[in-house]
């Protein structure tokens, strides 16, 4: 059977109206048509790596190994900050350093990390200061997924040296635990850092301040309107309304404290 070639992805926050992540793939055509490109999302927040991260660490474990993960949420594009490429043992990561990539490498082993010096793979020698996606990261990408060795994309560093975000924690209390919402969908679902499996199986509640949300299997298990706490499709406790916003509805934000009581 013939191999095919390997994926790549986009994360952005570049949205949908302009031509920017038309362009990224007009790049990697020019040097790859083969290649399959998939759409992971471009609605992130503009320059919210913490919503990068989180969406990145969610969706890489649903790829096949090989996959060439591109991630720009890039603020400090055209400054200090390295253009980098990492390969792990089952995909590739390419993007800024600049902490985009600090959950998922929580969970994984960096086998080789090298900030992106060749010019040789880059679509221009003198890229534009305000979109290195175009002009490094999506002409990287397209080499890397080709076939071109990642020790050929640069000079090696320390895997040590990565930028990282701040990562809050999840503790046990006397009677649950304690962590922090850290991100708010579309549907203005509230996602805590508290994993579903610890309240698997368990009568559970959720304590906002003076609230009480109910612990439930399924959103329908609470009456339309109103709210309720359950384990979402990514493996960790939600703050939901059926059939509303919770984020609108409970005034809730990133990184408010969030109490499990089991």
């Amino acid at each position: 059977m013939e191999r095919q070639a390997p994926v790549i992805t986009l994360l952005t926050d570049f949205g949908l109206n302009d031509v920017y992540v038309g362009v990224l793939k007009g790049v990697i055509a020019q040097i790859n048509p083969a290649l399959k490109v998939v759409d992971l999302t471009h609605q992130i927040p503009p320059q919210n790596i913490a919503a990068a991260q989180f969406n990145l660490l969610n969706a890489y474990p649903y790829f096949p190994a090989g996959t060439v993960h591109v991630a720009v949420v890039d603020p400090g594009v055209g400054g200090a900050r390295r253009s980098i490429a990492l390969e792990l043992s089952d995909g590739f990561l390419v993007g800024p350093d600049n902490g985009i990539f600090t959950g998922l490498l929580a969970q994984r082993t960096i086998l080789h990390a090298v900030e992106l010096t060749n010019t040789e793979y880059w679509r221009v020698l003198q890229p534009s200061n305000t979109f290195h996606g175009r002009d490094i990261f999506a002409s990287v990408a397209a080499h890397l997924a080709s076939g071109v060795p990642l020790l050929d994309l640069g000079a090696p560093f320390d895997p040590a040296t990565l930028v990282k975000l701040p990562l809050a924690t999840c503790t046990p209390t006397p009677t649950g635990f304690r962590g922090n919402i850290q991100y708010i969908d579309r549907f203005g679902n509230a996602i805590t850092n508290i994993p579903g499996e610890f309240v698997q199986g368990k009568r559970w509640s959720v304590t906002l301040g003076k609230r009480t949300i109910p612990g439930c299997r399924t959103y329908s298990e609470a009456a339309p309107g109103q709210p309720l706490a359950l384990i979402g499709s990514h493996g960790w406790v939600e703050i939901a309304i059926n059939g509303g916003d919770a984020q609108f509805q409970l005034r809730l934000n990133w990184h408010d404290t969030v109490q499990v009581v089991t």
